[in-house]
């Protein structure tokens, strides 16, 4: 971290402070990040695995937006994918299983001057934390949630996830997976996401499009990313992958992204589905409810002191 570059000018021990002030350095005077700059531990993802591409793709963002250190926060809960916090040398938290979202929540809501990214596999979003995905979206806390889903538990060596398909064969499925599977992208709609989005660890154009397009999203914003696990379940999406046969259909250029039922639609296509953003709308984040209840109580005891306020309270608590 001693590398990281300084919002304001340094003036070394000894010299003269009798001239005048240095002006204090802005955003367009400090030299935008390099992946170099954010990178931290070697990841230790298995050799091939899809979520490379995301932190490789995350790295390009910053750079690309020209992000600083003390602006980039990355939140994740546990799981192969969550591991994300460890690789990027930033503000960050390796959270509770599940719980990624209500602590993110906590940081979107008291640093408005945040973009908040949260990271997380289909089993960290959609089992132990899907009661909180749910609740964040209907709440439409302003942040960006990226799930790297592989259709398996990976970090646990190979369990039936969330997400797995009807006959997946797993530890826990000997037999074959019997339950039907959820869909990611029309729980989200439902939910009340107000940015719904798919897309591949494969196609990085593509991935760093609908991370752009979520980051500037006034709201939740959603990205399932088909990420694959070359360890537990390789060869899960090659049905989307051009270059081993499949196909990468993009979400039609007619659809109405404001159209909830045409994009809940469109989300009931099987594998591999359609890939682009599916439904986006604006609706008052919990962000801007939060800060008008604030604003409007604030307005209530302007120029009284804290303890007159304290009081205040206490005496309608009687």
């Amino acid at each position: 971290m001693s590398d990281m570059p300084l919002p304001f000018a340094v003036v070394p021990r000894g010299a003269n402070t009798n001239t005048a002030p240095v002006a204090p350095l802005t955003d367009a005077d400090r030299k935008p990040l390099t992946k170099k700059d954010v990178s931290a531990d070697h990841p230790t993802w298995c050799p091939g695995c899809g979520d490379f591409s995301v932190l490789a793709l995350y790295f390009k963002l910053i750079e690309k937006r020209r992000m600083h250190h003390e602006k980039i926060t990355t939140v994740a809960g546990i799981g192969c994918s969550s591991r994300f916090p460890y690789f990027v040398q930033a503000h960050g938290a390796h959270f509770i299983h599940g719980r990624a979202l209500p602590f993110a929540s906590g940081v979107a809501l008291s640093r408005p001057d945040l973009h908040v990214f949260v990271f997380g596999g289909d089993g960290d979003a959609f089992s132990i934390g899907g009661n909180h995905f749910t609740h964040t979206a209907r709440k439409n806390v302003k942040l960006t949630y990226v799930v790297m889903d592989n259709n398996v538990y990976g970090l646990t060596k190979n369990q039936t996830s969330p997400t797995s398909p009807v006959g997946f064969k797993s530890k826990t499925d000997v037999w074959g997976a019997k339950d039907r599977p959820i869909n990611p992208i029309k729980q989200a709609i439902f939910a009340g996401a107000t940015f719904v989005a798919r897309t591949t660890s494969t196609n990085p154009n593509h991935l760093l499009a609908m991370m752009e397009q979520a980051m500037d999203h006034d709201g939740f914003g959603f990205i399932q990313v088909l990420s694959e696990c070359v360890e537990f379940y390789p060869g899960a999406f090659d049905n989307s992958t051009p270059r081993k046969g499949g196909v990468f259909a993009e979400v039609p250029k007619e659809h109405d992204v404001t159209d909830e039922y045409a994009a809940y639609r469109l989300g009931e296509e099987l594998s591999p589905g359609k890939f682009g953003v599916f439904y986006k709308v604006q609706r008052p984040t919990k962000n801007a409810n939060e800060a008008a209840i604030i604003a409007d109580y604030q307005s209530k005891v302007a120029g009284l002191p804290p303890w007159q306020i304290l009081k205040k309270s206490f005496d309608r608590m009687k």
